[in-house]
């Protein structure tokens, strides 16, 4: 994989030197801003990156086929869509678009032009998360379900002051549910498909969500998932059935250490060690995708992305919560 990457910012600075020890991945160039352009550069330097731009076209002919877009949430669909059109492969940090309509738009262009187009969610690609899968029928009939992701955003402060961000601007398709939340959503959704009902009850301030509770009714259970970016709270995942219970240690972007309990005293754990370096799963699901031309990969996965942002989609406007996209 021949990778741009567009962004500099903490997930970018975050991920980098994992992603340059990748087998069959070579980045190619980092895309920025005019005004970020001098940090860009000091990126590059780092590490051994060849080159830098403040231009898209640019970036693209830096001889790369793939683009790692990680920029604020509301210019992912224009990113997404210009890299697709230029025939480059599109591995997008979450959410994937700002709404459902426009991640439907991305996936036609996408299985029109035969390219991929991920979305950087790294709940899927752990083992911890898939051993969840592999246990659930051992536990019964699923009667509960939680996820919760809580975590006091270091931008909360200002946001109070009045000066607004992009994690909790409406007009950039900011709040706690289109970021802690959609980790949340992936968590359940992965595991038990689309709900029958679900509604978000949100604590709204200055017309963005902060934080708050979402409720997914299926047909035998329900499913909580808790988000928060203005206060603390447990970061864990509990799937509670009539024989057992599964738990998941960490926050659901982590997934963690994860322990199944029968209640005949039965007790199993597992952990692949992963959750301190995220990116590797994913990103090498990505690479060897691409290489081996997995498309049908590709596609399934996208499916799952679709589904998140089609729940998370209405959840979100039913709440009062409206962005210039919808």
């Amino acid at each position: 994989m021949k990778l741009g990457i567009i962004g500099s910012g903490m997930i970018v600075q975050e991920f980098l030197p994992s992603l340059v020890k990748l087998e069959d991945l070579e980045i190619l160039g980092i895309q920025g801003t005019k005004s970020g352009i001098e940090k860009v550069e000091e990126i590059c330097k780092k590490y051994n990156i060849p080159n830098f731009t403040d231009n898209f076209d640019e970036l693209c002919n830096f001889g790369i086929d793939t683009v790692y877009i990680a920029v604020p949430n509301f210019l992912h669909f224009e990113f997404c869509k210009k890299a697709l059109e230029k025939g480059i492969n599109v591995i997008v940090e979450k959410p994937i678009t700002t709404n459902y309509r426009e991640a439907k738009e991305l996936e036609k262009l996408a299985k029109e032009k035969k390219l991929f187009l991920f979305e950087a969610i790294t709940t899927l690609y752990f083992e911890n998360y898939k051993k969840i899968k592999e246990w659930i029928s051992k536990i019964g009939d699923i009667k509960l379900v939680q996820s919760q992701y809580s975590q006091y955003s270091s931008r909360y402060d200002a946001f109070k002051r009045g000066e607004i961000l992009p994690v909790f601007d409406p007009e950039k398709a900011g709040g706690a549910l289109m970021d802690l939340g959609l980790y949340n959503l992936h968590y359940v959704l992965g595991l038990f498909g689309k709900p029958e009902n679900v509604k978000y009850y949100a604590n709204i301030e200055k017309n963005i969500d902060t934080s708050g509770v979402l409720m997914m009714e299926y047909k035998n259970f329900s499913a909580m998932c808790v988000c928060a970016k203005d206060s603390e709270g447990e970061r864990i995942g509990v799937i509670q059935g009539s024989e057992g219970k599964i738990v998941s240690e960490e926050a659901p972007g982590l997934v963690g250490k994860v322990t199944l309990k029968l209640y005949d005293g039965t007790t199993e754990s597992f952990d692949d060690g992963f959750s301190k370096d995220r990116v590797v799963p994913e990103f090498t699901q990505f690479i060897r995708a691409v290489k081996e031309n997995d498309l049908e990969f590709c596609y399934r996965q996208l499916e799952k992305s679709l589904l998140v942002s089609e729940v998370q989609t209405k959840a979100r406007i039913d709440a009062g919560i409206k962005f210039t996209q919808d």
